[in-house]
């Protein structure tokens, strides 16, 4: 028996963007497991919270001099970030790489300013239960923020070379998509561990 195509897709894209991208969905996986275990982190330290009279235990609220400036260079960064990914759809390769430096920049402040934001929280992670929360949820949103910014410095280094083309384009707003749930998923944590001891 003679199989005959109905239909020839050799011409069609080897990748998309957005939806239409299988790595677009594993990232929104991703995003959903990491969401969740910042909520149950959350979850502990609110049960605590409402089971203690007085919160924070055994310390002052955290200073928010370093937070409110992580908070700020985080928000400032969705800008960039979303051109780097309206460029990458166009497949504007020089707009795509300035942009990647750009947002890296700002990914490298806030792991800085992070670590001086380490500084500030007057209690130690084994000191009692409010510190180890502390330090876990500030802790597992830097390993988010460190994560995006190696991904990101790959990403911008292969920008640069042969490989910047195709489906390293659809990476590029992938790798857009991750940094908007960082960014996002710290201004809740930013509220509850800044703010909420203040109220």
């Amino acid at each position: 028996m003679k199989h005959r195509p109905v239909l020839d897709v050799s011409e069609l894209p080897t990748y998309a963007f957005g939806a239409r991208s299988p790595m677009w969905w594993g990232t929104l996986g991703f995003c959903v497991l990491e969401g969740t275990g910042f909520a149950l982190a959350a979850g502990a330290y609110l049960y605590l919270a409402f089971l203690n009279p007085q919160w924070p235990l055994s310390a002052p609220p955290p200073d928010l001099i370093w937070s409110s400036l992580v908070t700020v260079v985080l928000i400032v960064s969705i800008i960039p970030n979303y051109l780097s990914k309206k460029f990458a759809e166009k497949e504007d390769l020089p707009r795509v790489q300035v942009y990647l430096i750009v947002v890296l920049a700002f990914g490298l402040a806030a792991i800085g300013l992070r670590f001086l934001e380490f500084g500030g929280l007057h209690v130690k992670w084994d000191q009692n239960a409010y510190g180890s929360l502390l330090w876990a949820l500030l802790g597992l949103h830097t390993v988010h923020i460190i994560t995006d910014v190696v991904d990101t410095i790959v990403l911008t280094v292969l920008m640069f070379t042969r490989h910047a083309h195709g489906k390293r384009f659809s990476d590029v707003g992938d790798n857009a998509f991750y940094w908007n749930f960082v960014v996002l998923s710290w201004l809740p944590i930013y509220a509850l561990l800044y703010w909420g001891p203040r109220l």
